[in-house]
């Protein structure tokens, strides 16, 4: 537990962190969620709309540190190469 001022305050501002984390995470998790759907329907052009929508979520989430850049490039590739042999 807690003790100090200075070890409450960085108590109270971790939760407030892993709030605004977890709804980002939630965020980019639903967009993903929404491609994923899109290409097992087999619309292809639904699929890169909801693409096109997730791309910038994803990078955001990266930006703020919910991802690793690298895997939420890792994540926009392997979608759009989905989204790209679809109908092949």
């Amino acid at each position: 537990m807690a003790n100090t001022p200075s070890a409450k305050k960085a108590v109270r501002k971790i939760e407030r962190r892993t709030a605004i984390n977890k709804t980002r995470r939630s965020r980019v998790r639903t967009f993903l969620r929404r491609v994923e759907e899109a290409i097992a329907s087999g619309d292809k052009s639904a699929a890169d709309e909801a693409l096109r929508a997730a791309q910038p979520e994803v990078m955001r989430a990266a930006q703020k540190g919910i991802f690793h850049t690298n895997t939420a490039s890792r994540k926009i590739s392997r979608l759009s190469h989905r989204i790209k042999t679809m109908n092949a």
